[in-house]
């Protein structure tokens, strides 16, 4: 059951600590708990009271004892007006009162259900993003890279103190990949000399190298070596790791063409994140934290975390916890993936003291990996790793089928969110939806529909489900989408903008059954955030927020605004429209998503 909010106490609260008294008033009996449900549409009512678990503390007609309790409330509860019981529910109806206390308390804020971070409390870290310096930005770091913001956003409004990071993977034998290739075939071009985003040229190197490979791979087999001979032997990837053996030795040519590559690709990544609307506060790069976390495993095997086998090896032991042994350190000392997630982990607190959490965004492909690191970073003695969670996520699938980078068929994220205007365009223009606007505002309205549409249609499904994704889907003007919520959005704007009359003053009105639906709404969007915050799931503030429209649409098409019985009435029902903006504003905000005044 959702709490109706009002001030500091809430209705069930009140109504708790009065059915309790009204209980031992009436039954001489201590009631433990209450239990609240909503009530059902076909009832009268607000709130309901379920009485049957009441019979294991008084026997008795259930009925009987509703009826006893409704009439106890009207007489000693203000915000109950009337009551009525269908066999063991307690359905109140809430008085009018009430709901218009709480809209005149709420109606003015723009910030609306946020909550101040608490001076000194502990802050969160979310990492999100942490591509490979190798390609551009793709479809399933799309829905990374929302979530992970919107997650961020969702915290902060919730009342914490937010750090936004990634880890760049900017070193190994893919980038090697891409620089070999660039080196062979790229005959000194450039993004500036190509036209091309840094991160789409050496992309496109990567996808050469590959070719190439195949090619080479083909030739040796051809000439009778085993197909696992050949791809061990093929030259390209042969040199590929004597390029990174000199990266890791610090060959100043090969350094030198990495810093090159790599800058291409940050510039890159800077357009797409702009475009799609995401920051980040800090970065990692795994070149500067590969080495990390070796000291750790010295640390954990003084504490007798890690134990050491005969080859010199390092592992952990989670059979305990139902997981196998981990690898830690290799035989020959150097550091596998583990071991630098341990290190950047801690790291991190040294850079910020003052974080007690850290959230990783990142697909459920690596759900075990998760389970390992917070269980070793928990067995090492930190504090804080009781608060990591592994922000899991399903996969993005288009229609098309599955896509590989190495072969070229993935879907980058800049063509995406071009085709999501493209698409946004076609379907407006077939709709007359902006008739009257010149080409620059159309343009803007465009963008702020497409991408509203792909980022809506992303958020609104639980991070852990998989999500096949459709372009045209998701720009359908009905329905269960961003455009549709964007357009109520720009609806109340033209009611605003027709209120030629100051309606910021206090009114009494008699609501109207579809007004106390919109402020019933209304009243559970604090709750939503914070119940998105502990859940990290934006899916919980995208489908509350399409309940608050459809009920607002509702409204609009069953209640006159401007043809109301009364001033008073009119009045209220603009300022009832207004914060309906304002929460969908604020919802909208907390998903990345702008919201159009016209549309």
């Amino acid at each position: 059951m959702r709490l109706i909010k009002h001030g500091a106490m809430t209705i069930q609260e009140t109504l708790t600590v009065k059915v309790k008294e009204a209980f031992k008033s009436i039954f001489n009996a201590v009631l433990p708990s209450v239990e609240f449900q909503a009530t059902r549409k076909e009832f009268e009512g607000d709130i309901t009271v379920v009485v049957f678990p009441m019979l294991r503390v008084v026997k008795g007609n259930p009925v009987q004892i509703g009826e006893a309790l409704g009439e106890y409330l009207v007489a000693n509860v203000e915000e109950v007006d009337a009551f009525n019981v269908v066999k063991g529910f307690l359905n109140i109806v809430v008085s009018e009162k009430y709901y218009l206390n709480f809209f005149n308390t709420v109606k003015a804020k723009t910030d609306y259900g946020f909550v101040e971070p608490t001076p000194g409390a502990d802050a969160v870290m979310i990492e999100y993003s942490s591509p490979n310096t190798n390609k551009p930005l793709h479809l399933g770091h799309v829905r990374n890279v929302l979530l992970g913001y919107s997650v961020a956003e969702i915290i902060k409004a919730s009342g914490k103190k937010v750090y936004k990071t990634q880890v760049i993977n900017d070193r190994g034998i893919h980038i090697c990949k891409s620089m070999l290739a660039w080196k062979k075939f790229g005959n000194d071009e450039t993004p500036i000399s190509t036209g091309l985003k840094g991160d789409k040229l050496v992309g496109n190197y990567y996808v050469k190298f590959d070719q190439e490979y195949k090619k080479e791979i083909k030739e040796l087999v051809a000439k009778g070596l085993t197909e696992e001979a050949a791809k061990n032997e093929a030259p390209l990837l042969v040199e590929a790791k004597e390029m990174l053996r000199k990266w890791e030795a610090g060959d100043r040519e090969v350094m030198q063409l990495w810093e090159t590559m790599n800058q291409w690709v940050y510039d890159g990544f800077e357009v797409t994140y702009k475009n799609i609307g995401v920051d980040f506060d800090s970065y990692y790069y795994e070149s500067n934290t590969y080495l990390l976390g070796k000291d750790n495993i010295v640390e954990g095997l003084e504490k007798g975390v890690f134990y050491k086998k005969e080859d010199g090896s390092v592992w952990c032991d989670l059979s305990d916890e139902g997981l196998d042994e981990k690898l830690v350190l290799r035989s020959d000392g150097t550091a596998v993936y583990m071991t630098q997630d341990i290190g950047t982990a801690i790291q991190r607190i040294k850079d910020k003291p003052d974080v007690g959490g850290m959230i990783y965004t990142v697909g459920n492909e690596q759900d075990y990996h998760f389970k390992v690191l917070f269980l070793i970073l928990k067995k090492l003695g930190y504090a804080w790793a009781e608060n990591l969670y592994h922000l899991s996520y399903g996969m993005v699938d288009l229609p098309s089928g599955k896509m590989k980078s190495r072969e070229g068929t993935v879907v980058d994220a800049d063509d995406l969110m071009e085709e999501m205007i493209v698409t946004s365009k076609e379907i407006s223009e077939e709709l007359g939806k902006l008739d009257g606007y010149n080409e620059a505002q159309k343009e803007e309205v465009y963008k702020t529909i497409g991408l509203g549409a792909l980022k809506y249609f992303i958020l609104k499904v639980d991070p852990k489900k998989r999500i096949l994704f459709d372009p045209a889907a998701s720009v359908d003007f009905q329905g269960n989408t961003g455009p549709f919520i964007q357009y109520t959005y720009a609806r109340i704007q033209a009611i605003l903008r027709k209120a030629d009359f100051d309606y910021s003053k206090d009114v009494t009105v008699s609501l109207h059954e579809k007004e106390k639906e919109v402020i019933k709404q209304l009243m559970l969007f604090p709750e939503t955030i914070q119940l998105a915050s502990v859940n990290h799931s934006p899916a919980l503030i995208a489908n509350y927020t399409y309940d608050l429209v459809k009920s607002y649409n509702s409204f609009f098409q069953n209640v006159s605004i401007f043809g109301a019985d009364t001033e008073e009435e009119k009045i209220f029902r603009v300022q009832l429209s207004n914060l309906v903006a304002n929460v969908i504003k604020s919802a909208f905000g907390l998903l990345g998503i702008n919201v159009p005044e016209r549309m």
